[in-house]
């Protein structure tokens, strides 16, 4: 059987809109390039075709890949989650042990992931971390460059932008 994958509704939404337009705009345009291209000579020494074919070969990928992670999706709204302890959709406030910087983080889906958002994948190391703790604890994370020590401040289920 194979894996769900979670997703947040604004999440699902965004790869609906992105698949829309490869579907309704880019590939259009991509057939339309190539048709231009072959109309500029000989297909060997042809830049803008084989740029063009490329381009083609990028979205049809991206497409089923898209298609793919939508059939996947088991989304799951943050808002109906009542839960004190950490899980997907969680919106947590933790303090850095050494430094006392407060910082946010929403636990979303692998596709919906923006650190400069506060977004993080729920496979994320820091995400894994937290999962099942609550307000209170202390959590360490094992990163690439060493530990690091957070303290669980706020554990919130709200909708996810």
């Amino acid at each position: 059987m194979t894996q769900r994958v979670p997703i947040t509704p604004s999440g699902l939404q965004t790869l609906r809109d992105e698949l829309r337009n490869i579907k309704e705009n880019l590939r259009p345009q991509n057939v339309a390039d190539i048709e231009t291209a072959l109309g500029h000579g000989d297909l060997r020494e042809n830049a803008e075709y084989h740029a063009a074919k490329e381009r083609q070969a990028e979205l049809a990928a991206r497409q089923a890949y898209l298609e793919s992670r939508i059939s996947l999706a088991q989304v799951i709204d943050p808002e109906e989650t009542s839960s004190d302890r950490v899980a997907f959709g969680a919106t947590v406030t933790l303090a850095d042990a050494d430094t006392e910087e407060e910082v946010v983080y929403r636990l979303v889906g692998e596709d919906e992931s923006d650190v400069k958002a506060g977004k993080i994948s729920i496979s994320a190391p820091i995400a894994r971390a937290l999962l099942g703790k609550e307000e209170g604890d202390d959590v360490t994370v094992h990163l690439p460059k060493g530990d690091r020590e957070f303290e669980i401040l706020k554990v919130e289920y709200m909708r996810i932008p």
